[in-house]
């Protein structure tokens, strides 16, 4: 009984400083980044391949919720907000990452890839899978999120998260060769 107590006590304290950060106080907000800060990186991590590309996002993640704060409507989803933007950020960086590339293709610079096989481990395995699969295994398995909850952040419905963790996990296998 008492850690069910310490821990809505703990929510609500979160809820407490969502609500102390929404009426302008700078620090209460900084401290909530910190609270968030190893998950904005290991969802950014996933999805980006150059840390650059991390930095940035997490970046404008940062303050672009600086910015809309005022717009979050229940202050017990905060953290749900804040990887929702970071997960625009980390898809606008894959997009205009896309657009450069092919650019570059164009004006004769040919790109060169280094996707050797050899030795390949589970967050390159994550890293070679389409966007849309590679969201929902890093929300899933990095975030331990409930397939509900990875629905209500990227606006689609519980099903097609299962159906997109399930084509990942045949992925994955193959990629990494496992049996089963």
């Amino acid at each position: 009984m008492k850690i069910l107590t310490m821990k809505s006590l703990r929510i609500n304290q979160k809820h407490d400083l969502v609500a102390l950060a929404k009426k302008g106080e700078k620090d209460t907000f900084i401290s909530l980044i910190q609270q968030n800060k190893v998950n904005l990186y290991r969802v950014a991590k996933a999805m980006l391949h150059n840390e650059t590309d991390v930095e940035d996002a997490i970046q404008m993640t940062i303050l672009k919720a600086y910015e809309k704060l005022g717009g979050l409507r229940k202050n017990k989803y905060f953290k749900t907000w804040l990887i929702r933007i970071l997960i625009n950020e980390c898809n606008k960086a894959i997009k205009d990452r896309k657009q450069i590339a092919v650019l570059d293709y164009q004006h004769g610079n040919h790109l060169i890839s280094e996707d050797t096989y050899e030795n390949i481990d589970l967050q390159a395995a994550i890293h070679s899978l389409k966007a849309e699969l590679r969201g929902v295994t890093v929300l899933f398995y990095y975030e331990d999120l409930t397939t509900k909850e990875i629905g209500n952040i990227l606006n689609i419905p519980e099903g097609t998260v299962r159906s997109r963790l399930s084509t990942a996990r045949g992925q994955l296998k193959k990629i990494l060769k496992l049996e089963g």
